[in-house]
Parts: C-alpha cells; sequence; structure tokens
C-alpha cells in the first residue's frame, strides 16, 4: 500500500516559526508538530500560567485535528514537555478537561528552555482516522 505522506499548515492558523509543518499525515496516521500556546488569531502567546497554556495547546490541537476530519478521541500518544516541573499539576488539570473518558498514552518530560518566548510547555501528538 502507497501512504505519501502529506505535510500542511492550514491557513489561517498558527505560522511556524521554522521549516516545519504543523501536520503530517501518511494514510490514517496523523502527527502534529510541538505547539506552544499561541493563540491562532493573533500569533501571540496566552496566558502566563500552565492551567490556561495548556487548554490553549489542546484547543489547537483540536483544530489542526479537525483540519484531517479527525478529534481528541483519534489521539494515541501525547508528549509534553514542561520548562517546570512545578507546572505539572495545573497541566495535568487543563488535561483532564480535554481527557477524561479516552485517555491517550502521554510521555512529560522537563526541558531546560523552548524555543517560543514566553512558553511555559509544549505538545505534540500522534493519532490515527480509521
Amino acid at each position: 500500500m502507497d501512504m505519501p505522506v502529506q505535510t500542511f499548515t492550514p491557513d489561517n492558523k498558527i505560522k511556524p516559526i521554522g521549516p516545519y509543518s504543523h501536520i503530517a499525515r501518511a494514510g490514517p496516521f496523523i502527527t502534529i508538530s510541538g505547539t506552544p500556546a499561541v493563540h491562532p488569531d493573533t500569533g501571540e502567546m496566552v496566558g502566563t500560567d500552565a492551567y490556561i497554556q495548556a487548554r490553549q495547546i489542546l484547543m489547537n490541537f483540536q483544530q489542526f485535528l479537525k483540519h484531517v476530519d479527525a478529534d481528541l478521541n483519534d489521539v494515541m500518544h501525547i508528549q509534553v514537555f514542561l520548562k517546570h516541573k512545578a507546572d505539572f499539576a495545573e497541566m495535568n488539570r487543563a488535561y483532564s478537561e480535554f481527557f477524561n473518558t479516552h485517555l491517550p498514552a502521554r510521555t512529560v518530560i522537563v526541558v531546560a528552555d523552548l524555543p517560543k518566548d514566553g512558553a511555559l510547555m509544549t505538545m505534540n501528538l500522534n493519532a490515527v482516522k480509521l
């Protein structure tokens, strides 16, 4: 089965800060690049706390997935990169609002820094839409 990889960033959404696409898809497999808490209309960071930033990232994921006819129920795995271990509980609180019955696999890593100024975290995901 030939499954060419399609890569794209939806129009009128967050512009990448480097040479990459936000979405890659090959057949039913979907990957969304590392996404900080950027508001899609302004391109600016949202909030200064982990709860607000996590909510924005997950709302961005919803929009990206919608662009490929998928939703959060299709998510298999999410990686979370936190700048501060102390933000884990607030990230988790927001995360629980989006994932309460469907619980994809998840990895949380604390990192020294992130490329987007003001970002307390970034997340990426893998999904499958059959």
